[in-house]
């Protein structure tokens, strides 16, 4: 047999090529710095299209996508409401605040981060715009000798013209400051960029799903082996060998003709059908008994399915309305589940964005008290229902009703015990 590097030959006309697997180091959102001779920026994952990768898992994946469009409108809940309210009203000259919060908060569950754009008015006293920024065209530039970044590269085609090389990046990138109001004179457009500590990076933040990833790429292929399982479904259940002796171009033909003829789910139950010139030349047809990989792939899918709901902190996929064979569980469960997303997984989410919304609303409305809110359903565990304001800094959610009592009764005993005290004059 001889040996090379691509493929390996041996006498008798077999061919046997390797099997480049598919890189699985996409998956790391490893950082490094490209550099040319005036810009240095980081390039986001060993391919420079690591949020590319988040985007496809997403679009893939069915429990994965649906695990973050169920966090999201959570975190979005019945919309923002403010005081005074016509501040939302917009937040650039095109969208109102709810369309731009929406943006924001998909952002910032898919990617772990978010930006938006900030434009100050002509006198610089005031933001007059803030336009969301999709995470994924960011790039940031090489921190300073003071670990900062002093600003972010922003384009689309990162995966396509920027993967590899860099000497087509000149000054037509866009790029934009950092956010620092002391600089408005200089600097008219920056950008804010909240990107929240992940041990291990120094640029770009992770999403809070990052560890399960792979288990979510193996998710993706699980459904992709059932598909062409399917749709192919000649290749595991036949072997044909003929005795032709057919030059490639032949046993291309016959391979196409016997595919279009009896391949995919249309042919099923269909005969088998050769007419031939020489009975010495017929074909062996050898049926290939199945392994049991449908039963292997069917645990193989539970399990991902189980670890991806972890991955996402959710408890219970029936707040995602997935019934799980052999569950009882009924509507404690499902509250019970549900308050602790909330409290765990979604108000941290919502504490962070309305933060950052409500300093651009102070720098839209200077000398404005503003105070900014979700509408958030709220439950309680005697069933009652009702509609709650999560604010910035109290996004208490689905409070017990029984110890919510007790303690407006302690405070009205306290209170009529005061009302019984004589006040002596000092």
């Amino acid at each position: 047999m001889k040996m090379e590097n691509t493929q390996h030959t041996m006498d008798k006309g077999f061919t046997f090529k390797n099997i480049k697997k598919k890189f699985a180091d996409r998956a790391l959102p490893s950082e490094r710095v490209w550099h040319n001779e005036s810009h240095k920026f980081i390039k986001y994952g060993e391919y420079n299209d690591f949020p590319n990768h988040l985007i496809e898992l997403y679009n893939n994946s069915s429990i994965h996508s649906t695990c973050i469009n169920a966090i999201v409108d959570g975190i979005v809940g019945e919309g923002l409401v403010a005081e005074p309210d016509y501040v939302l009203k917009n937040a650039n000259k095109k969208e109102s605040w709810n369309v731009v919060f929406r943006k924001l908060a998909t952002d910032f569950k898919l990617y772990g981060g978010y930006a938006f754009e900030v434009i100050y008015s002509k006198d610089r006293s005031k933001v007059v715009g803030i336009y969301h920024i999709d995470f994924s065209w960011l790039r940031a530039k090489e921190m300073n000798y003071r670990g900062e970044i002093e600003g972010y590269f922003i384009s689309d085609e990162w995966g396509e013209k920027y993967r590899y090389s860099i000497t087509n990046v000149p000054d037509d990138v866009p790029y934009l400051p950092i956010y620092d109001p002391t600089k408005a004179h200089d600097e008219p457009k920056q950008i804010y960029v909240f990107r929240p500590y992940a041990p291990g990076q120094k640029y770009y933040p992770l999403p809070d799903y990052v560890g399960a990833l792979r288990v979510i790429d193996l998710d993706e292929e699980v459904d992709n082996f059932h598909l062409n399982n399917i749709k192919n479904g000649l290749a595991p259940s036949l072997a044909i060998t003929t005795y032709t002796n057919a030059d490639p171009d032949q046993r291309q033909q016959i391979e196409a003709m016997l595919r279009e003829q009896y391949a995919g789910t249309d042919n099923a139950g269909s005969l088998l059908y050769m007419d031939l010139d020489d009975p010495a030349n017929k074909p062996d047809i050898t049926p290939i008994p199945q392994n049991g990989a449908d039963g292997y792939y069917t645990t193989l899918s539970e399990i991902t399915t189980q670890k991806i709901l972890t991955a996402h902190r959710i408890t219970s996929p029936m707040i995602l309305g997935i019934k799980t064979a052999g569950q009882l569980g009924g509507r404690d469960e499902v509250t019970d589940a549900y308050l602790l997303l909330l409290n765990t997984v979604i108000r941290p989410f919502q504490q962070v964005l309305l933060s950052s919304i409500e300093e651009m609303l102070e720098m839209m409305y200077p000398g404005e008290d503003v105070t900014v809110g979700v509408q958030q359903l709220k439950l309680f565990d005697d069933g009652e229902e009702e509609v709650d304001v999560v604010t910035a800094e109290e996004a208490e959610i689905g409070d017990d009703a029984a110890l919510e009592g007790k303690i407006e009764k302690a405070d009205e005993e306290a209170a009529n015990e005061t009302e019984g005290i004589i006040q002596i004059p000092a």
